[in-house]
């Protein structure tokens, strides 16, 4: 019996053959925590009597969900990582530099590796074919301290997405209609693993957002096979070498696979206050929008930021909508900048934040009032989220975005493009 792809990966790194359902210790390629979680991981390492962490160069702290720091407790952990980075040996990706789900996948994240990160959203980096999970601050130290974690090993569902993806619906509206189809707890500490010609066809930015909000169903990791768009992405970041061809075999044994039509998907919606509240934008309604926002760890990237643009060029955001943008990384923001992306969602009324999590997380740089709608691009939409607990929070394409954006209201993107 063959295996799947999550079996493989900590299989190897197990150093024997292990099956879903069982426990193994395995070793880790990196691990990295955030500002909200690292504090909490740096004085685990501290009290477990580590002085240096098991691969320094491969154990990042990120300044990345106040960044800037908005007030002086959060400057103080900042400081405190800033301190803890430099007597452990370990990296700081400091403020501005980007978020780190975004950030790992521009510089370390390759195909076959186990990445922990003391963040839910870690899971973005199985769309390079990596093992990559979200796990608790304790867990996170245990790894940067010694290079190891345990995990049980989780059973898969194949999800196969057939036909050629409709224009106006993007990764976005697959994963939203699959955690709209499954639930929030329908893949809860499984694997899901991705494919079918629309994964295959599908480019990195749109395997990034599937992956990140794998996590949404309740799945420990989103895994996607590597191939030649995984090679373009790591050439295009400077990294051929990191490639290698990662596949299930073709007798692997899944909990159950499930099929989607990709022809007969609309843009879709998740509606307040939570993701699996999906429906499809014909049925939407009239929903007035006082803010929306673009980027995030979920479409953060120029590709993203670029359909926003293509439909945002020549034209003005309502003048009763804001609209907030913020690139996932300095590269991204970087590249949005060279090319004119940024330039024309700039010209359109839009506000450009630095690098961050920002609002996503309700922290600052787009906080939500009493009463106040949001479209976001951001992964969950749950009650308080970005604010206000009286606020809403309605999810996404960035198409949906710059649509919404320029009507004032939830608005079809298909009817500008």
């Amino acid at each position: 019996m063959g295996m799947t792809l999550a079996e493989k990966i900590l299989s190897e790194h197990a150093g024997k053959k292990v099956r879903a359902g069982k426990i193994a210790v395995v070793n880790t390629d990196l691990a990295y925590a955030q500002d909200g979680t690292g504090p909490l991981a740096a004085r685990k390492i501290e009290e477990m009597g580590f002085e240096k962490v098991f691969n320094p160069q491969k154990t990042i702290f990120f300044l990345d969900h106040a960044s800037p720091s908005p007030k002086f407790e959060l400057s103080n952990d900042h400081t405190f990582l800033r301190q803890i980075s430099e007597k452990t040996g370990c990296r700081i990706s400091d403020v501005g530099y980007g978020i780190s789900h975004q950030v790992v996948a521009e510089e370390e994240v390759k195909p076959g590796d186990v990445v922990i990160g003391a963040d839910s959203h870690t899971c973005t980096g199985g769309a390079l074919s990596a093992f990559a999970t979200g796990v608790g601050s304790t867990d996170a130290a245990v790894a940067m301290a010694l290079g190891k974690i345990w995990l049980r090993i989780p059973e898969t569902i194949r999800v196969v997405v057939k036909g050629k993806l409709p224009d106006g619906v993007y990764g976005k509206d697959i994963i939203l209609h699959l955690i709209g189809k499954i639930g929030a707890a329908g893949a809860t500490y499984k694997a899901l693993e991705f494919a079918g010609d629309t994964i295959e066809h599908l480019e990195m930015a749109g395997r990034m957002t599937i992956a990140n909000m794998a996590v949404e169903a309740g799945a420990k990791v989103g895994l996607f096979p590597s191939d030649e768009i995984t090679r373009n992405w790591l050439d295009r970041m400077g990294r051929p070498g990191d490639f290698r061809k990662m596949a299930s075999d073709s007798d692997a044994l899944y909990e159950k696979v499930i099929e989607i039509d990709a022809e007969t998907l609309q843009p879709t919606i998740a509606c307040p206050h939570q993701v699996d509240n999906t429906t499809t934008i014909d049925r939407i309604g009239d929903v007035k929008v006082d803010q929306v926002y673009l980027g995030t760890s979920c479409n953060g990237r120029l590709e993203d930021l670029r359909i926003a643009a293509s439909i945002l060029k020549g034209k003005k955001i309502h003048p009763k909508t804001r609209v907030i943008v913020t690139p996932g990384s300095r590269l991204v923001y970087l590249e949005a900048l060279k090319d004119g992306t940024m330039e024309t969602l700039i010209q359109a009324g839009a506000l450009a934040m630095p690098p961050g999590c920002g609002a996503c997380v309700g922290l600052h740089e787009g906080v939500l009032g009493d009463g106040e709608v949001c479209l976001a691009t951001q992964p969950r939409n749950f009650k308080g989220r970005m604010g206000s607990p009286n606020s809403f929070i309605y999810l996404g394409s960035p198409a949906v975005a710059a649509a919404t954006a320029i009507e004032g209201r939830i608005t079809d993107p298909r009817k500008y493009l």
